[in-house]
């Protein structure tokens, strides 16, 4: 194949050369470029499989075949994932499938903030000094830039998008880089359709199996001897919402998780805790609500009436954002085609 120089040699980005729809990228390192395309070429099969693309290894170097705007949006994707590895992060599928995502919306959404020219992704991400987070959907990028800007953020939709987990992670960065002096974690204590009845212990070792989530996320971000430290000395503080009235939330990043399980009072209550310097996030699934029938949910009805508030920003998930398991994707695609319109939701929006 005779083809055409398009990009110059330089050992932080792939040479490139095209012949119409067929290009050649070949990469400096050798190590990472073993990386990049994965055991047995594994990153690069699935490339093929979401793109309809052909792609072959060729030592260093890999060929891509098939149509113009598909074999773009792969050039980008392997060009994004290179630079990870040159900073020294790793590739996993997960993070393939992400930036799959990012290059593909890039073309579907002119208009997405994460582009810069069309030729190269850029990906938002919260970092704690334990570990970096990237955005690997359009969503979730959306979520982390709305989670800089606003002082109060909803995050809504399926199970395995990584709300919950994304607002974490923001509050450990703000705690840690003193933006705050305080996480308040709270949750409704609302059991998923099954009666757990009398729980043993203290106020904290009776709502820590409805926070559990939340502790998993902050013993990822934070050395877990750093998060015991936080909770003993009330740094990081379990608030169980019933106990919130009367507070004012300053100086502090506020989590309510599972906020479909609110009542409207409780909803009002919660958010009107915000104080000076805070920032609260709450996030939910309103297919999923617990409340027993009848019950108004607070998530829902906030939804309706704070959309378009100034200072608010409303980010709303799908199942196409799932980054759990493709199989999470397809089972919440699989109920909501079914019961859509039975849901909680549906029937307190007649």
């Amino acid at each position: 194949m005779n083809g055409q120089e398009l990009v110059s040699s330089s050992p932080r980005h792939p040479r490139i050369a095209s012949d119409a729809n067929h290009f050649i990228l070949t990469f400096e390192n050798n190590r990472f470029a073993s990386e990049l395309f994965g055991q047995f070429d594994q990153n690069l099969k699935l490339l093929e499989e979401r793109l309809n693309i052909d792609a072959r290894a060729r030592g260093n170097s890999v060929v891509i075949s098939g149509d113009i705007v598909t074999t773009n949006q792969a050039r980008r994707t392997l060009d994004y994932l290179y630079d990870k590895l040159q900073k020294g992060g790793s590739v996993e599928r997960s993070d393939v499938e992400g930036a799959i995502r990012m290059a593909v919306a890039a073309d579907d959404q002119l208009s997405l903030p994460t582009m810069e020219k069309k030729a190269k992704l850029t990906m938002a991400q919260v970092s704690t000094r334990k570990k970096t987070i990237i955005a690997r959907t359009p969503t979730q990028d959306a979520y982390l830039r709305a989670l800089e800007r606003s002082e109060l953020v909803f995050g809504c939709g399926p199970a395995g998008t990584g709300k919950t987990y994304l607002a974490v992670a923001h509050a450990a960065q703000l705690l840690e880089r003193g933006v705050v002096e305080k996480i308040i974690l709270s949750r409704p204590a609302v059991e998923a359709g099954e009666r757990l009845g009398f729980l043993p212990g203290d106020m904290k070792e009776k709502v820590d199996p409805y926070l559990r989530p939340l502790y998993d996320a902050l013993y990822d971000m934070m050395p877990a001897d750093k998060v015991d430290r936080a909770i003993t000395a009330g740094v990081i503080e379990i608030a169980p919402l019933a106990f919130m009235r009367g507070r004012t939330l300053s100086n502090a990043a506020v989590i309510l998780d599972e906020a479909q399980n609110t009542t409207s009072m409780q909803m009002k209550m919660f958010l009107t805790r915000l104080g000076e310097n805070s920032r609260m996030i709450v996030t939910g699934d309103p297919s999923q609500i617990d409340l027993p029938r009848g019950v108004k949910s607070g998530l829902v009805e906030a939804l309706q009436l704070l959309n378009g508030v100034e200072g608010i920003s409303i980010i709303r998930f799908k199942d196409t954002d799932v980054v759990r398991h493709p199989l999470v994707g397809r089972i919440v695609r699989a109920y909501d085609a079914t019961y859509l319109t039975d849901t909680p939701e549906a029937a307190q929006q007649d």
